[in-house]
């Protein structure tokens, strides 16, 4: 197994364990549909997925998932307001154009909102800057800046700040690296910006 791999394993782990059973979920940027087949499976979610890749569509619906073609830019306009218990972004942030609008849809389409993201600020991120002058390559971060679908990589500080902007409550947060089980954090200590290889938060608007 690869580090990306085991990192992602990790990652749908920690969110298994924040959806409550029977919730309904919107999966953005569902991939293949391996996140929504085991919240289907383990959690009894009614599961619903938004793909921007045909491909990937045409997986998941060969797994019996309900999903639509779609980019998450553009089309959560279409989700009515609180359809959904829980909106995901499985380490998806990062790719899309336009990260605060879709940040600001997803806790209007939900009441809770799931963000997973690699974190720019990690020691590993800043080592290789510094000694090597060259955009990293990590086990969060494991393709070349070329090759890369990441647009808007972010550090953890930089998206604690943004949700203040929007006026949205941290209800949890947990540090991912290599493949490690989840950690629970503080995502405002300075330390964390630095030890955190990825972050998970559980989101909610603020009353």
């Amino acid at each position: 197994m690869s580090p990306a791999d085991a990192a992602r394993r990790e990652d749908f782990r920690a969110i298994l364990g924040l959806v409550q059973p029977g919730a309904r979920v919107l999966d953005i940027g569902c991939g293949e549909g391996l996140l929504l087949d085991m919240l289907g499976r383990e959690n009894g979610v009614e599961g619903r997925g938004l793909e921007i890749n045909a491909a990937n569509v045409s997986l998941c619906l060969a797994r019996g998932l309900s999903v639509v073609q779609g980019d998450a830019d553009h089309d959560l306009a279409d989700f009515p307001n609180q359809a959904f218990d829980y909106a995901m972004l499985s380490q998806t942030l990062q790719t899309v154009r336009q990260p605060r609008h879709v940040l600001s849809e997803l806790l209007r389409i939900a009441d809770r909102a799931i963000v997973s993201f690699p974190n720019f600020g990690h020691w590993r991120v800043r080592w290789e800057l510094l000694t090597r002058g060259r955009m990293p390559t990590t086990g969060a971060l494991p393709l070349a800046w070329y090759e890369t679908e990441n647009i808007h990589l972010c550090t953890l500080r930089d998206f604690t700040i943004l949700c203040e902007s929007l006026n949205l409550n941290i209800e949890a947060c947990a540090a991912l690296a290599e493949g490690q089980k989840a950690r629970a954090m503080d995502p405002r200590r300075p330390i964390e910006n630095w030890r955190a290889e990825s972050a998970l938060f559980l989101l909610s608007r603020k009353a």
